[in-house]
């Protein structure tokens, strides 16, 4: 399919994926501004080791968050994705495989969509109530999936790491710095950046503590959107 677009020109390939991303980021559902509260969100979980980690410190800290799984790591642990939504913590899809929805063409996007939906909600006991491509990429065959599945697109405001490793003092400094009414944060608790996970433990007590103490509530999506 991608070959086929990029065949067919530049006009056509641009409208998938460029002009997708326009839509994706203008219907991309973000925290409302003015209420001081904020959302933790996690990506490329569930990991065996890092995931029950960052479970524990939000635990210890009160927190409900966000974690949007990978389907076919979902089925790999489900014991920890089970954890996750026991504790009261959404659960979204954040595709089967993590493939990039701009290399993918209608049937593959919606594979990706829909086994990632079946296999996080029988991993986790529950349907996933939010979906978020992988890199935030998105393609115009996304959105009729998501509409029939019910699972509403949400992007993210503040995304410490990035895609290459960022020291943690680094990550917390630049998390606070972007702190804003209706912020989303996007973390990474399973390692798509090598030792992302480790990274994320070693500041998520101080980050929950300085929102905190900037007069921040920290909510699950399902009441920040």
């Amino acid at each position: 399919m991608r070959r086929s677009l990029l065949a067919a020109g530049p006009a056509l390939w641009g409208a998938w994926t460029l002009g997708a991303q326009l839509a994706a980021l203008g219907s991309g559902r973000r925290g409302r501004g003015g209420e001081r509260v904020v959302a933790l969100t996690f990506d490329d979980g569930p990991d065996p080791a890092h995931t029950p980690a960052i479970l524990d410190l939000l635990e210890a800290a009160d927190v409900r968050a966000s974690f949007f799984l990978i389907g076919r790591r979902a089925r790999a642990w489900p014991d920890v994705a089970r954890r996750i939504a026991a504790a009261g913590h959404d659960v979204g899809n954040h595709s089967w495989s993590h493939r990039s929805l701009w290399l993918s063409g209608p049937r593959a996007t919606r594979e990706e969509i829909e086994q990632g939906h079946a296999a996080v909600a029988e991993a986790a006991g529950q349907a996933p109530r939010f979906f978020r491509p992988p890199w935030g990429l998105a393609n115009l065959a996304m959105f009729p999936v998501l509409a029939r599945l019910g699972t509403p697109l949400v992007l993210w405001t503040a995304q410490p790491e990035g895609l290459r490793a960022v020291a943690p003092d680094r990550q917390l400094a630049r998390a606070l710095g972007r702190a804003r009414p209706g912020a989303i944060y996007d973390l990474h608790d399973a390692d798509g950046v090598a030792g992302a996970g480790a990274r994320l433990a070693a500041y998520l007590p101080r980050l929950i503590e300085g929102l905190r103490a900037a007069g921040y509530a920290l909510v699950p999506l399902s009441r920040l959107v």
